[in-house]
């Protein structure tokens, strides 16, 4: 006989009804453990002794008797429990054991689980972020756990889309943080990048949204100039892995402070390593420049030439020596790095560098321009030269070089106002 709601509900831990006396009143049997009340096709409700009323339904695969579990009343009633059985009877005419699908289905969702965004994206962050300052990782999770792992965080990595990460981007930018939801989109596209290496995602979803959000102000550029973070920096840079070319360009730098574009166009005709100087004209103010250079710089100079000295450039391109190397090899390295473009530009060594000899150091802010190539003029409005304040401004590369050693070395860095530079 079926079961009725009303039996479903009265059944009671310990009485089982076993019938109805003459007037048709149930009749119960004390029982000392669980008991069943059968339904229809297999279906049965199991009553424990503590009152639990489970549903389960027995069938029979490969001459193998097995059994289902649906749930529990009341969470699930009798019409839902006949719903869960049809369907495993369905499975079962389909020559598909219901018992062992249930277990595949719960497998692919575990393992869609695992491969969610915010799995993929703790563990890229767990294997990059060693190599970084603490401040920037810092940073990059705050910005993941607050703006997108609440929306995107359980979504399977290779399930999402690109309207569907615009939209998390988008309610970032609507709050007028237009910056951070730019480098929110870099770092979800290190994340997918990371994904799709790794064999979890197919493809990165963030490069179809290039220019979907706004351009940012970009008339300055990023620069890191506080010393104790720029200290960081430095070390970080030295630790860089890649082609020895691409790392002395990353290490001399933070040392000469030029433009990248004269920095990766450097030829060693120009360089007088004895003479510790480098003369080069400066196509942006059209007039030639020198820039004095440390031990340091000398050093790293010296060490190179032995590889890139016969040629041309002293950076040549990976591919050709007769080209200079990518205008996008440093920036490139220093991404890989895990150094973003918030933090820290191919121009930024050129503002920490202005910034940090003017309010750290205390150097003239006329030797600090003309060191910067930039256009310095005398009370009568003459341009100076380029050999103005020579000694002054090799006093001052020696001294920038080796603050920043300092820096590196992870030195409290005390600066005294009245250097030799001044």
């Amino acid at each position: 006989m079926a079961l009725t709601d009303t039996a479903v509900k009265t059944a009671k831990p310990c009485e089982k009804p076993v019938g109805k006396d003459k007037s048709g009143k149930p009749v119960y049997e004390t029982v000392a453990g669980p008991y069943k009340l059968g339904d229809e096709k297999g279906l049965f409700l199991l009553v424990t002794p503590a009152g639990g009323k489970l549903w389960r339904m027995k069938y029979r695969f490969d001459s193998k008797e097995k059994l289902l579990s649906f749930g529990a009343y009341p969470d699930v009633p009798l019409a839902k429990a006949r719903e869960k059985r049809d369907e495993a009877r369905k499975l079962l005419a389909d020559g598909i054991d219901p018992g062992e699908h249930r277990k595949a289905i719960k497998a692919a969702r575990q393992d869609r689980a695992a491969n969610s965004f915010e799995v993929i994206a703790r563990e890229w962050y767990a294997k990059f972020s060693p190599n970084w300052a603490e401040h920037h990782g810092d940073r990059i999770i705050r910005r993941f756990e607050r703006d997108i792992f609440p929306w995107i965080g359980g979504r399977p990595i290779a399930e999402v889309t690109a309207p569907e990460l615009l939209a998390v981007l988008r309610r970032i930018e609507s709050r007028g943080a237009l910056e951070t939801a730019h480098r929110a989109l870099g770092n979800c596209g290190q994340v997918f990048r990371y994904a799709v290496a790794t064999g979890r995602a197919e493809r990165d979803p963030s490069a179809d949204l290039r220019g979907a959000l706004p351009p940012t102000d970009g008339e300055h550029f990023a620069a890191v100039t506080d010393p104790k973070l720029v200290g960081e920096l430095l070390r970080t840079l030295d630790g860089y892995g890649g082609t020895f070319t691409v790392a002395c360009a990353m290490r001399l730098a933070p040392y000469v402070f030029v433009r990248p574009g004269e920095l990766r166009k450097a030829e060693w005709a120009d360089i007088d390593l004895d003479a510790a100087e480098w003369r080069y004209h400066v196509t942006k103010t059209d007039s030639d420049h020198i820039v004095p250079l440390a031990t340091q710089a000398v050093a790293i100079l010296r060490e190179l030439h032995a590889l890139t000295g016969t040629g041309r450039y002293v950076f040549p391109g990976a591919r050709t020596n007769g080209r200079p190397m990518s205008d996008n090899a440093i920036l490139a390295a220093m991404r890989r790095m895990g150094i973003p473009a918030d933090q820290m530009s191919g121009h930024g060594f050129r503002a920490m560098a202005r910034t940090i000899l003017d309010e750290v150091l205390g150097v003239r802010p006329d030797l600090i321009e003309h060191q910067l190539a930039h256009a310095v003029r005398d009370a009568n409005g003459r341009a100076y030269n380029r050999t103005s304040h020579l000694p002054e401004r090799k006093a001052m590369m020696q001294q920038w070089a080796d603050y920043l050693d300092k820096l590196k070395a992870g030195a409290d860095v005390i600066p005294l106002h009245g250097a030799s530079a001044r």
